[in-house]
C-alpha cells in the first residue's frame, strides 16, 4: 500500500479593508496589521493555515450596461480533511527472462 497524503479543503477570505482602533496602534499601518492579525488568528483558531494572500480580479457592473474591473485583496487557507488520498500502487518491474 502507498503513503497517503491528506486532502485539503481550502477559504478564501476578504482581506481586511480598513485597520482596527486600539490604543497600543498608534498609526494606520498598526491598526492595518492589528485588524489582520485578529483575522489570521480567528482562522487559525478553526483550524485553517494561512497560504497566501492575493489580489484578484473580478468584472463587475458599472451603470445600467458598462462593466468595470474590479480587484479584491483576499487571504486564502487550508486544512487538512482527514480524508486521505491513496498514492498510487508502483507498477511491478517485469521479470527478466534468465535464458538470456
Amino acid at each position: 500500500m502507498g503513503v497517503s497524503e491528506p486532502g485539503f479543503e481550502y477559504s478564501v477570505v476578504a482581506a481586511p479593508s480598513r485597520g482596527e482602533k486600539d490604543k497600543d496602534a498608534k498609526t494606520p499601518t498598526d491598526r492595518y496589521a492589528l485588524a489582520l492579525t485578529a483575522q489570521l488568528n480567528s482562522m487559525a483558531a478553526e483550524g485553517w493555515e494561512y497560504l497566501r494572500a492575493d489580489v484578484l480580479p473580478s468584472e463587475e457592473r458599472s451603470g445600467l450596461t458598462g462593466r468595470t474591473t474590479v480587484y479584491h485583496n483576499v487571504l486564502v487557507f487550508r486544512r487538512a480533511t482527514g480524508k486521505a488520498k491513496a498514492a498510487p500502487k508502483p507498477k511491478p518491474e517485469p521479470a527478466i527472462d534468465p535464458k538470456f
